[in-house]
């Protein structure tokens, strides 16, 4: 179900690359509420792997538009696994190399970047500590 939100809301039609293309920002709002519903049933691991999977559809498809209109949908998506991360009890280790992942896996270099990094600073110093 998450994987197919996914699918619909970062489609493109390549004959409209370098265009402001619509795209399905219901498709974005469904994909936030499934990473939030596995959040609240205890798979924040999945929904870890499922923002992965995003971030390399969705900056694709940030960068293959004019304008880049579907940034701020792809970032919210994130919102409530971030700030589950911040309060979980999974290995820092873990969190740190999963920020930097998200990061490596971004097409664009600037979505959601600043809170990544901010959060696998965080996680990489209490590793450390």
């Amino acid at each position: 179900m998450t994987r197919q939100a996914i699918a619909d809301a970062t489609v493109f039609d390549e004959r409209d690359i370098n265009r402001n293309f619509s795209y399905d920002n219901e498709a974005y709002r469904q994909v936030q509420q499934n990473l939030g519903r596995l959040i609240d049933l205890g798979k924040l691991r999945l929904a870890m792997e499922l923002s992965l999977e995003l971030m390399a559809a969705g900056s694709c498809q940030v960068e293959m538009s004019n304008e880049g209109l579907m940034t701020d949908d792809i970032e919210t998506c994130f919102e409530p696994v971030l700030e589950a991360l911040r309060d979980s009890g999974l290995p820092a280790a873990e969190i740190a190399g999963w920020c930097a992942e998200m990061i490596s896996s971004d097409r664009t270099g600037f979505i959601c970047q600043e809170k990544l990094r901010a959060l696998g600073r965080r996680f990489a110093t209490s590793e450390s500590s």
